[in-house]
């Protein structure tokens, strides 16, 4: 899913609508959380929110829409509740009743871009004090309706506004089936809050190791390492980076298995590596971890966020998964009573912040492709950095935030430069893409333009193949051309120690219906060098291909071939693939 910021959002134009609803008199008082006491205590500004916003396919009546909207409201506590300032200064947070109000209009004035009138909405609605602090938008065009979601971050956390998409979906598709959005209770986050205050106190050795890594940091929450100028608020800046696509994020959490981490735990390895080199220090930052510490939470909305603290001072990878679950056991106890002796939270300007969230591993999933769902952030002014991960099925993305000044863009871009380019090339160079067979390894990776007359060749090098094969090389090169503009082709190339082309396949991921929905691995054109058959290579290609289409969700591998090619029958059937089918073909 790609990481946004309200300034950088990809937006159609159109009208852009809202839809009020109105917060009735306070009711009961519900427990503040420690962030939320920290957030909204800093009182009323602009970017304070956070958003998603989906396309759909079809325009909607904004009737519909707006009943569905309700009965998310309905589902869920923090969407009915508010803050209000107390006596004393503190935070007060209060039920409240919310009554329906109905769509308006909020103009776009000639010359102001979609994404500047749709950030003036949402500085104003989405305020800790808003009453209440969220809304719906919707842009409706001509290609159906773009939906955004905000709320005060006081409410919400990313996990949180997976769950309201899809419940918003749920409850628009009862709607348009003529049914009640009826949406089952969840627990809200008051609920939470509590839970929390009564846990036990943290033990003295987490207590401790808190001292330690603030004291490393000169008793504040972990800072950026290198310079980035004036400690004061500044304009941000907002980098959107593609760090390993769908392929190299394959072949990296395959290092991962190997080495028997995690890839946030590789990831963690770089940034180490690159901090030591950089700045010649550990890599210390602030590590937000979730509080949903079981099923209860899954399907609720909130602040599920506290944050720890990461201290990684060796790069090897266990080191690293050892530093990441000591960062988890210390953000897993209440941070009111382990940070009293710096008077609460001790920020400073510089303060850097890390955040990871695998989407492939919640339990709440929406079609964020199909959708083009993107996480939407506000504009602020900042004095620290933040650097948001998410791994999803088309890779690992990130945004980073920092102060917009010479300083932070020459220190903050050199250590994003680096990270990425050891991030990739260790994916390139990762066990994910190694055919190992003996004493020789063999590369697997995605063939260039330049690599078309080799594949060519190797095509056209069997009794079959000269036959059919060797016309003009740029009708090849076109074809080459349509294959690799549709990421569900894989056309590979294997190369030897040598770096010559020995072998090829090309891969598709199909989607389907049959088979309860099945997707379908298709390995078409596999060849072998002749000099190189009857070694295992071919044997090796295809486990490498089952692994390719296993991380693509496929659960069913097809290959065609020819009825001529006997060997090949044999090949196939000695790695499984049953002759349960009749292929037929039709020249057109």
């Amino acid at each position: 899913m790609r990481l946004t910021n309200v300034a950088h959002l990809r937006l159609p134009f159109g009208r852009l609508l809202g839809f009020d609803v109105t917060a009735g008199r306070v009711g009961r008082p519900l427990p503040v959380s420690f962030d939320q006491r920290r957030h909204v205590g800093a009182g009323d500004r602009a970017g304070s929110w956070m958003a998603l916003s989906f396309r759909l396919s079809a325009p909607v009546p904004p009737d519909e829409l707006a009943t569905a909207w309700l009965a998310v409201i309905e589902r869920h506590g923090t969407l009915r509740s508010v803050f209000v300032p107390g006596e004393d200064g503190e935070p007060r947070l209060h039920e409240v009743d919310i009554r329906p109000g109905g769509w308006v209009e909020h103009v776009i004035a000639p010359g102001q871009a979609v994404n500047d009138a749709l950030r003036a909405v949402l500085d104003h609605a989405c305020s800790p004090y808003g009453r209440p602090s969220y809304r719906l938008c919707v842009l409706e065009t001509a290609v159906g309706p773009t939906v955004v979601v905000a709320a005060d971050h006081a409410h919400v956390d990313m996990w949180s506004m997976l769950v309201i998409a899809r419940d918003l979906l749920t409850a628009l598709a009862a709607v348009q089936k003529g049914r009640a959005p009826s949406l089952p209770p969840a627990p809200a986050f008051a609920e939470h809050t509590r839970a929390l205050r009564d846990r036990p106190p943290a033990p003295d050795e987490v207590h401790r190791r808190w001292a330690e890594v603030l004291a490393g940091s000169g008793d504040v929450m972990p800072r950026f390492p290198l310079p980035l100028g004036e400690a004061t608020l500044q304009e941000e800046r907002v980098e959107v980076r593609d760090v390993l696509d769908v392929d190299d994020s394959a072949a990296f959490s395959a290092q991962a298995r190997d080495d028997g981490v995690s890839t946030l735990a590789l990831v963690v390895g770089a940034m180490t590596e690159v901090t030591h080199e950089l700045a010649g220090t550990a890599l210390r930052a602030v590590f937000p971890v979730h509080s949903r510490y079981d099923t209860t939470w899954h399907d609720s909305v909130g602040w599920f966020i506290t944050n720890s603290v990461l201290e990684s001072a060796d790069p090897d990878p266990r080191a690293s998964a050892e530093a990441v679950k000591e960062a988890v056991r210390m953000g897993s106890w209440p941070l009111e009573d382990i940070l009293r002796p710096w008077g609460g939270m001790p920020e400073a300007p510089g303060m850097f912040a890390i955040s990871w969230l695998d989407l492939r591993r919640l339990p709440v999933r929406v079609d964020a492709t199909g959708l083009e769902a993107q996480y939407v952030g506000a504009t602020i002014r900042t004095d620290g950095v933040m650097l948001w991960f998410i791994l999803d099925e088309v890779g690992l993305h990130l945004r980073c935030r920092y102060p917009d000044t010479p300083e932070a863009r020459r220190h903050v871009g050199a250590w994003l430069d680096t990270l990425i380019a050891r991030l990739q090339s260790r994916a390139r160079a990762s066990v994910g893409g190694r055919l190992r067979l003996g004493d020789r390894i063999f590369r697997v990776q995605r063939a260039e333009r330049v690599d078309v007359p080799a594949l060519v060749a190797l095509l056209s090098d069997d009794e079959i193949g000269r036959t059919r094969e060797g016309f003009d090389i740029a009708r090849y090169e076109e074809a080459y051309d349509a294959v690799t503009r549709d990421p569900s082709h894989y056309l590979a190339v294997v190369r030897d120690e040598g770096d010559r082309i020995v072998g090829t396949m090309q891969l598709t991921i199909i989607p389907g219906l049959s088979r309860g929905g099945a997707t379908r691995l298709q390995i078409e054109g596999v060849r072998v060098a002749a000099s190189e058959r009857s070694r295992g290579i071919g044997t090796a290609m295809l486990e490498w291909a089952h692994d390719h289409g296993r991380h693509r969700g496929a659960t069913l591998s097809q290959v065609t071939t020819d009825r001529v090619r006997e060997r090949a029958h044999a090949f196939y059937a000695r790695l499984g693939y049953d002759n349960s089918h009749v292929g037929l073909k039709r020249a057109l």
